[in-house]
This record gives C-alpha cells, structure tokens and sequence, in this order.
C-alpha cells in the first residue's frame, strides 16, 4: 500500500512542478489562465464560443481543448476567430500540465489576454491536478442537479467561480438554485456563483465583469 500511495504522490508532484514552471511564463507575460471544468454537457464549449465572439474586441484570447477524441470543440472555438489547440487524451479523464505545456508551443503567447483551458468532461479528475492556472472555473448545468457540489465537493472547494448554466431551462427542470448555492457555500465560503445561460445570454455581464477584473489584477 505504501508503495502504491508514493507512485501517486510522486505524479502529482511532477504535475505540481510542471504547473509551477507554467504560472511563472503566464505571471511574466502576464497571461491570465482560466481552467474551465465541468461534466459532459453542461455547456463549457458554448460559454466559450460566447465570450470569444462578445470581448473579441477587448481581449487577445486562446483555448486549449481536452476531450477523449475529435476536434469538434476546438473547431467550434476556432470559427470565432481565437486561437485554438485540441488534446485528445485518448481515454485519459483530466488534463495535465505536461499536455498543456506541449499545447502551449503550438500558441502565440505575444500580447495574449487570456488563456482558457477547458479541461476534459468530469467532475473528479480535472479537479485534482492543476496545469498553471489562476483560477478553476466550474460550470454546473441546471440539468444536472443541484445537488452536485454535495456529491463532488473537492471540485467546488478548490473553484473560484461556479457558473450555473443553463437557466433558461429552470421551468422545466427540478432545479434549487439556492440549494446549490448553499451547497457550495458550505464546501467555499468565498466562490462566486453566477446563474447565467451561455445559450440565451443571460446575465453574461457578470461573468464578462469578472474577467475584467481578475485580467485587470493580473496586470
């Protein structure tokens, strides 16, 4: 059992120094590094693809996709004009900093704004190894449930901001928005949380602002 636990300590600590060599580049080009984590489905490509196009004329932004196969996110991200590289982890259920390392060669970093990450579809894994960001981002799906910040609590604990996507289905969804707020709170009393819809729009402001924000830190 020993020996099992130190071959895991040691990948998360090879993680850990890859990810550490990576916020030291994004500090100096002052990159702000946004990882972007969710389950399958609850809309992290179509956020994107809606703030790509909005603050377009704010913020040079990339995208690094992770997905198991095809590049159907990333040419999506691509049609709006940013920057954008596809990992295929091949079964793989998180990105790492060694992928996003590598993926980083094929970006001009010059002048750039913005890096988002959008990690591999899963509410566990992505959670667990960091790959130079500023900040984790996770979005929750209406449709989901909201009792899922209870049942994955690391993946909210360790965000900053938690997005809670589509809410133009709430009529038609069995969906507590204060509940899952509440959960949250309970596991991070310092998370944000914003309902907003990436598909309608809705309350985009907000999140828009934050970005403002934690660029303007950044600098």
């Amino acid at each position: 059992m020993s020996k099992e636990v130190t071959i895991v300590r040691n990948v998360l600590e090879a993680n850990d120094r890859l990810a550490d060599e990576l916020q030291k580049n994004f500090r100096v080009k002052k990159i702000l590094c946004l990882n972007l984590m969710s389950s399958p489905g609850a809309g992290k490509t179509t956020l994107l693809e809606r703030t790509l196009s909005d603050l377009r004329d704010e913020f040079k932004m990339a995208v690094i996709e992770g997905d198991l196969q095809t590049d159907n996110d990333a040419q999506r991200v691509a049609a709006t004009g940013a920057q954008a590289v596809q990992i295929n982890t091949e079964g793989g259920c998180h990105l790492d900093s060694g992928m996003v390392m590598d993926a980083l060669k094929a970006i001009d970093t010059e002048g750039l704004d913005i890096l988002f990450v959008e990690n591999v579809g899963n509410l566990v894994c992505p959670a667990e190894f960091n790959v130079g960001e500023d900040y984790k981002v996770t979005l929750l799906s209406v449709a989901e449930g909201d009792d899922k910040p209870e049942k994955y609590p690391f993946m909210f604990h360790i965000s900053a901001v938690m997005l809670l996507n589509k809410v133009d289905l709430l009529p038609y969804v069995d969906f507590d928005l204060k509940k899952a707020e509440n959960h949250a709170k309970k596991l991070n009393k310092d998370i944000e949380v914003m309902p907003i819809s990436a598909r309608t729009g809705e309350n985009l402001e907000q999140w828009y602002d934050w970005l403002r924000k934690k660029r303007a830190e950044k600098l």
